[in-house]
């Protein structure tokens, strides 16, 4: 109940309204209050997560710096984090990442061009972190140079043999298994064998998302880096993506709570948000969260990009323990690919007898 009343509260616009229904006053005096209530329990978190450096880095040489390698190009659609405002500025998010990098001994490498996976400049990076979507093989939306299929091969390799890998938001959204029609439909199904090894290892495939909205994880791994000050979860206003043909092996972190949430897409039982698995030798760590600017800048959000960016560098270690079917049991049932009611409104009255 108190969530729901958050979320709606969240929602309301500077007007009182919400869905539609303005409110009076008394609701404006209730979100100003409720705001200021947010910021000041925001600070003592916040000031709790800054207490510790989260993924060990730490440990670091300041004079030997890991080297991550990040790779932002959109074949598909173009997240606004990840847009540059111009050739030679970064985006938000490579901004954000870079001054991360900054304050805690790595070095970030912001491209959006396909064409630096080769064996050879593969080797020098310790993390390979993923903002990107569609077909990476192909020039697509933002027209940069593509991945060639040797050098995808090369990533994968990479991989396997002990590179870690990091994955953000819409890495899910790549390499769909094909046909992909515009409208989404062939995803309502498990792929099976048709899933493409880069969705395998990455543990999970991109659905569909719904309105943006404030929601729920619960940390059902309290103790991987990034998350120990977290407690039982958190509330947050994020886009929040849905997903199916999950790895078996997954080790679930965060999981989506799905009650109370609007729209169909989250017609379905909680299922994972945030997770880590091995692929090999390799570690790959992956988060739904970081469609929003503010989300980036939100040290709950970095604090937990920083504990898999460190497990994933191997500066820490986690328990792994499969357990996908015991924090996520209906993790297979998927939403509905249609709004039944919305079907139902579009029919024609029924004739007259």
């Amino acid at each position: 109940m108190a969530y729901s009343f958050l979320a709606l509260l969240m929602n309301l616009d500077s007007t009182g309204a919400a869905g539609g229904i303005t409110l009076g006053g008394p609701m404006k005096l209730l979100r100003a209050l409720l705001i200021l209530a947010l910021a000041l329990g925001g600070s003592a978190a916040q000031s709790r997560l800054q207490a510790a450096t989260p993924g060990g880095w730490d440990k670091v040489d300041p004079a030997k710096p890991k080297q991550i390698l990040y790779f932002t190009k959109s074949s598909g659609f173009e997240h606004s984090v990840v847009k540059r405002p111009a050739p030679d500025q970064l985006s938000h998010s490579e901004k954000v990442l870079s001054e991360l990098g900054a304050k805690h001994r790595f070095k970030v490498t912001c491209t959006k061009d396909g064409r630096i996976f080769t064996p050879e400049n593969l080797a020098r990076f310790d993390v390979i972190v993923f903002y990107t979507s569609g077909d990476l093989l192909e020039a697509g939306t933002d027209k940069q140079p593509p991945m060639t299929a040797a050098g995808k091969e090369a990533f994968l390799r990479a991989i396997r043999e002990g590179k870690g890998f990091v994955g953000i938001h819409a890495a899910t959204d790549n390499w769909h298994p094909q046909p992909d029609p515009p409208d989404k439909s062939a995803r309502f199904q498990s792929a099976g064998e048709r899933l493409d090894p880069y969705l395998r290892m990455i543990g999970g495939e991109f659905i569909r998302h719904g309105p943006q909205q404030v929601a729920r994880n619960r940390v059902v791994s309290p103790q991987f880096p990034g998350c120990e000050g977290l407690g039982e979860g958190f509330v947050l206003n994020e886009e929040w993506y849905t997903f199916k043909d999950f790895a078996p092996d997954l080790h679930v972190i965060l999981v989506q709570e799905t009650k109370g949430m609007k729209g169909i897409d989250y017609q379905r039982p909680d299922f994972p948000a945030t997770w880590a698995r091995r692929e090999g030798k390799g570690r790959v760590f992956y988060t739904s969260l970081g469609h929003r600017e503010d989300v980036w800048t939100n040290p709950l959000f970095q604090n937990i990009l920083l504990g898999g960016l460190g497990w994933a560098a191997g500066l820490v270690e986690a328990d792994l323990t499969p357990n996908l079917e015991k924090v996520t049991p209906g993790h297979a049932r998927l939403q509905p690919k249609d709004d039944p009611n919305a079907k139902k409104a579009s029919s024609p009255a029924a004739a007259p007898k």
